[in-house]
């Protein structure tokens, strides 16, 4: 018979998440070794995990890590708000933030593991979300925003790198960023076939309307154009007002800027 206490399966149930009568049997079948039963628990919740993985996680936490000019944001999504605000949740994201920091995106693949065992103790679809390193020059100035709930959950994550561009305007333009969730920087990036897409839907609203057909064309081009400006940073009123943001930074310039935000 297998040596382990009820201590040792109390403690195998907190590490997994599992049921007492799992985590016995998969203490007595390991010889009750600990971490061979937690391994063992693990590919058998995997198993249920994978099972919802089409299920939505909307909610989650965002955490930003920084040390100067670089930056790490990261998104952990969950499907309730419930799993989100709790501190096991919340910490890990943070540790995601801080192994992006130090070791680049692909550090997250550290804690693998620690995610599958939170997917599995929470018993929802948690996977992550965007994840972000910006190493900024020098000479470059950067902001990071971090918007957070009554309780202090990161809720909407911005890190902006700019050039030319003084720290006060800057930190403006990523609350700009917070508030109004751009898509792009700039009209290059906006996908081809979105804009497409974009301009058919113009294109039939404007015929339901009856406009004349020698003016489709102009109408069209119009209504894609205010389309583009509500979507792309540089062409965005500050807070929706009449200057633009490529206004406000007037001879700077922005080079890029990265956003997580819950419920996208």
């Amino acid at each position: 018979m297998a040596d382990f206490t009820a201590k040792d399966v109390q403690a195998l149930r907190q590490a997994s998440g599992a049921g007492m009568m799992d985590a016995k049997k998969a203490l007595t079948e390991s010889g009750g070794d600990h971490e061979a039963a937690l391994q063992a628990l693990r590919e058998k919740g995997l198993a249920k995990a994978d099972s919802r993985s089409d299920r939505d996680s909307s909610d989650g936490a965002v955490a930003i890590a920084q040390d100067g000019n670089k930056v790490a944001l990261v998104e952990l999504q969950s499907e309730t708000d419930f799993s989100a605000k709790a501190e096991d949740f919340l910490a890990l994201t943070q540790e995601l933030a801080d192994l992006v920091l130090a070791g680049g995106e692909g550090a997250v693949d550290q804690k693998a593991e620690a995610i599958d065992d939170l997917r599995i103790a929470k018993k929802e679809n948690i996977q992550l979300g965007k994840v972000a390193l910006i190493d900024g020059a020098a000479d470059a100035t950067i902001d990071a925003y971090l918007h957070t709930d009554a309780e202090g959950r990161g809720i909407n994550g911005v890190v902006i790198e700019a050039q030319g561009v003084d720290a006060g305007t800057l930190h403006e333009i990523a609350l700009h960023v917070a508030f109004a969730k751009p898509a792009a920087l700039t009209r290059d990036e906006v996908a081809a076939e979105d804009i497409e897409k974009e301009r058919e839907a113009a294109l039939g609203v404007t015929k339901a309307e009856g406009k004349p057909e020698a003016a489709w064309d102009k109408i069209v081009e119009g209504r894609v154009n205010k389309w583009l400006s509500e979507r792309v940073l540089l062409e965005q009123g500050v807070f929706g007002e009449k200057e633009t943001v490529d206004q406000k930074i007037g001879s700077g310039s922005i080079i890029r800027f990265v956003q997580a935000y819950i419920g996208e």
